[in-house]
């Protein structure tokens, strides 16, 4: 055998067996008649010793030829360590090395392999295989096998079952653009990559399976940010004869569970907000709730006035922060330059200090004065020492921007703490979104969540108003969670088809499938699903996905390690039927 012990167990009870152990060379020190080598695997480091007075010629030989990196095993004696390490779990012991065998050697690797490493994050992801070695990300590995596995108990002990859906299926045009896969046997047809698993749990649920749920890859052909993949992974669950009561009491509880279980954080009750409300208070339907700062509408206190820049805008809005009346104006101008820049595009900003005595100091006291000012510092809910921060312009837009710098500042004041966790759900989504481009209502999250029945009557008469059995569940700030509860009859889905401009034919010919399958008995259903690489890096303290995947692609979609996308050998262009002029 390989190995009698992991390099992260052996402990002073230990002393005086003999172990064989393998693993990876961390580092080594020579100091001429001993030699120290650190052996890395997964478990961790043990240190081993090779002495002239007690240690074979050959061997000490083997071990100067030994470099970062090289695959050995090595059979010995474990002693007690003379300058002992209580950083590390092995640290009151060492191996006394008798046998030594390279099993493997290795070049010098591009970048160290350790936590605080000289490897950029280019070089990082072009030698991934390496920078899996490093316990940041093989730690980020563990802890997302560590919550998938509760979470594949969890479900399991409530009568979920788990289902593999296909990935090759048909493509549709609603939601974000598809891959595709051209199909060789089928000439100039294609299948489409899943999205979601949407269409085919829904069938489960004709299919009388009651509750399922799958860990399952997803593909969305957009484009690409921290938080976001060309692949990722989704904790898709549905269930049968239900409302939504129901699964929010469901998944609420799989969230607490993971909270309790991981980081021993017992929340009682989730609060709940409507989709509206979350935009009024904080700009975003997935609000960060952990630190305050919510807006303050000040049309109604502001517009009595000459400013022409207020008493023209749609929406005037504030928010407080926190004991920033000591911001200089070198300050405060960063901050409006920081607001005028074209990713969030305002045309400036106004502010006002709460001073210490009570009074106020505006960039506008030439229009309002201190009885205004204590106004708005009521709507802002701003105490002595505070900061508020204006702006004004069209409603939607100006709180998009006001919300942008709501977390910029919760960065830059450290309110946005990692080991704080703040669940929320926000419900009552509207169910169609218009689309300037296109001229015509999209549907929000997907065309076959329901509409509240009480909205029914608007579909018709004002569909922008129709509010959906739809909601997110919100952690600190990231959309972790999102469902609804769906259409389970075949008029309804054509009503709901109709309005996002689907002719009866268009209908038929993309989801017939499904509007035939309603037609057998579709039992009223719902549900829900995770994004698991957001859930496990926000559950881990971090705001990107990249270091909880094995193999991630770059920002623009690449893998640089494998160097794909990549072009394919003219006959296999040929065999698919999709030859190329290759002079273009």
């Amino acid at each position: 055998m390989y190995r009698s012990h992991n390099c992260g167990e052996l402990r002073a009870a230990d002393i005086n067996k003999e172990v064989t152990l393998a693993g990876w060379v961390q580092k080594s020190r020579d100091k001429g008649f001993m030699i120290w080598v650190d052996l890395r695997d997964r478990y961790g480091i043990t240190q081993l010793i090779f002495d002239e007075a007690r240690t074979d010629e050959t061997i000490m030989q083997q071990a100067r030829s030994l470099g970062r990196e090289f695959v050995i095993q090595i059979k010995g004696t474990v002693i007690e360590r003379e300058s002992k390490n209580m950083n590390i779990p092995t640290g009151e012991i060492e191996v006394l090395v008798n046998e030594l065998t390279i099993l493997n050697g290795a070049q010098l690797p591009p970048f160290t392999i350790e936590d605080e490493t000289d490897g950029g994050e280019d070089l990082r992801m072009k030698y991934r295989y390496l920078d899996i070695r490093r316990n940041p990300v093989k730690n980020g590995l563990l802890f997302r096998h560590k919550v998938t596995q509760e979470v594949r108990n969890y479900l399991a002990n409530l009568d979920f079952c788990e289902v593999e859906t296909p990935y090759l299926i048909k493509s549709t045009p609603e939601g974000a653009r598809d891959f595709v896969v051209p199909s060789r046997m089928n000439p100039g047809q294609f299948y489409a990559l899943p999205q979601s698993p949407q269409t085919f749990k829904q069938l489960l649920m004709v299919g009388g399976l009651d509750r399922y749920f799958q860990i399952v890859k997803c593909f969305r052909d957009e484009d690409l940010r921290a938080d976001r993949q060309p692949e990722f992974t989704q904790i898709d669950c549905e269930m049968s004869f239900i409302e939504q009561e129901d699964i929010l009491n469901v998944f609420e509880g799989l969230t607490h569970h993971l909270l309790k279980t991981i980081h021993g954080i017992d929340i009682a009750q989730f609060p709940r907000m409507t989709f509206d409300e979350a935009m009024r208070k904080y700009g975003n339907d997935k609000p960060d709730i952990r630190f305050g700062m919510e807006f303050g509408e000040l049309n109604a206190i502001t517009q009595h006035k000459e400013f022409a820049v207020f008493n023209n805008a749609e929406l005037v809005v504030g928010i407080a922060v926190p004991e920033a009346a000591s911001y200089t104006r070198k300050q405060i101008d960063a901050l409006i330059e920081w607001v005028k820049r074209p990713q969030i595009g305002a045309l400036g900003m106004v502010y006002c200090k709460c001073e210490l005595d009570g009074t106020f100091k505006s960039s506008v006291d030439k229009f309002y004065d201190q009885t205004d000012l204590a106004k708005w510092a009521e709507v802002t809910g701003a105490k002595a020492g505070d900061l508020i921060l204006v702006l004004s312009g069209p409603a939607n837009k100006t709180r998009t921007q006001l919300s942008a710098l709501r977390m910029e500042l919760a960065n830059r004041l450290g309110l946005r703490k990692s080991k704080e966790f703040a669940p929320l759900w926000v419900m009552d989504f509207p169910l169609l979104e218009w689309d300037e481009e296109t001229e015509r209502y999209h549907a929000m999250h997907h065309p076959f969540t329901s509409p509240k029945k009480e909205d029914m009557h608007l579909l018709d008469t004002d569909p922008g108003k129709v509010r959906a059995n739809a909601y997110d569940l919100v952690l600190n700030g990231n959309e972790i969670g999102g469902g609804s509860i769906r259409i389970h009859d075949k008029e309804t889905q054509a009503l709901m088809f109709k309005h996002l401009g689907f002719t009866a034919a268009e209908a038929q010919e993309q989801f017939g499938f499904l509007m035939n399958a309603f037609q057998y008995g579709a039992p009223p259903h719902g549900g829900l699903a995770f994004g698991l690489d957001r859930l496990v890096a926000i559950l881990g303290g971090q705001e990107t996905i990249r270091d909880f995947i094995a193999f991630p692609k770059n920002n623009a979609g690449r893998d640089v390690m494998i160097d794909a996308p990549a072009a394919i050998d003219n006959a296999q262009l040929d065999e698919l039927n999709l030859a190329l002029n290759l002079k273009q």
